[in-house]
C-alpha cells in the first residue's frame, strides 16, 4: 500500500461518521440554504456530503495544500465543481465578507480558535438566523454549554460521540490496518511515518480512556 492508498482508507474509515453529519444536519430546517462554509474541511469527506444534502454551494477552507487539492479533485471527479469552491487558507485569518453564509460547519476545528471566540468570530460570517454546527471535545461540556446563548446563539440540538463511537468506527479498524502493513513488511521511509503518526494517535486515544468523547452543537445565530 502507498502513502495516497492509505489515505484513502482513511477517508473511508472517516466516512463512518457521516451518520453523524447528516443527523446534525437533520436539524437544521426553516429557510433556504445557498451558502456552506465548512471550516476546516480537510480531504471533504463532510464537505461533500454538505453538497448532497442540501442544495447550497458549498466553501470547503483548510490549511493543508494537499487535502485541499484532493477535495477539489473529487469535485471534479463528481461533477460537484459547480457547487463546491475550496480554498487553501488559515481558520486563524478568514477574510469572508461579514453575514455571508447561511450555515457555518466545523467538525474539529473550533479547538485551533477556542470555543468561546469560534462562536463570537464566525457569528460575524452568519447571516441573522444563519445556522452553526460544531463538533468539540466534550471535555468542559458544561461551560461550553453555558456560553452558546451568552455568544448570540439559540441551541437547536446536541448529541455525544462515546468513546466506543471513535474506537468501533475509526481507531480498531485503523489499528487492525497500520498492524497489517507494518506486519506485511518493512514500510518505505514515508509509509513508515505515517504509520507511526497513527500509531501515536491511537495510544493517547487508549490513555485518554473514558474521557475520549465529542460533541455536536447545533445552533441557530439570534
Amino acid at each position: 500500500m502507498n502513502p495516497e492508498e492509505f489515505q484513502l482508507e482513511k477517508d473511508r474509515m472517516r466516512g463512518n461518521f457521516l451518520p453523524y453529519t447528516r443527523k446534525a444536519f437533520s436539524m437544521i430546517s426553516g429557510r433556504k440554504l445557498e451558502r456552506i462554509l465548512d471550516i476546516g474541511c480537510g480531504r471533504g469527506i463532510p464537505t461533500l456530503e454538505l453538497a448532497r444534502l442540501s442544495g447550497a454551494k458549498i466553501v470547503g477552507l483548510d490549511v493543508d495544500e494537499d487535502a485541499i487539492l484532493e477535495l477539489a479533485r473529487m469535485t471534479r471527479e463528481k461533477g460537484l465543481s459547480n457547487r463546491v469552491e475550496t480554498v487553501l487558507g488559515s481558520l486563524l485569518e478568514m477574510e469572508f465578507p461579514k453575514e455571508s453564509f447561511d450555515v457555518i460547519w466545523a467538525e474539529g476545528s473550533i479547538a485551533f480558535l477556542g470555543f468561546e471566540n469560534g462562536l463570537r468570530e464566525w457569528g460575524k460570517l452568519l447571516r441573522p438566523g444563519g445556522f452553526l454546527a460544531v463538533h468539540d471535545d466534550a471535555a468542559g461540556y458544561t461551560v461550553k454549554r453555558a456560553m452558546i446563548p451568552r455568544c448570540g446563539y439559540e441551541l437547536l440540538g446536541e448529541f455525544t460521540l462515546s468513546k466506543d463511537d471513535w474506537w468501533f468506527r475509526y481507531f480498531a479498524p485503523m489499528k487492525e490496518l497500520i498492524e497489517g502493513l507494518f506486519d506485511a513488511a518493512a514500510p518505505d521511509p514515508v509509509m513508515k511515518k505515517m504509520l507511526e503518526r497513527e500509531a501515536r494517535e491511537i495510544s493517547i486515544f487508549g490513555e485518554r480512556g473514558e474521557g475520549m468523547c465529542s460533541v455536536f452543537f447545533v445552533m441557530r445565530k439570534v
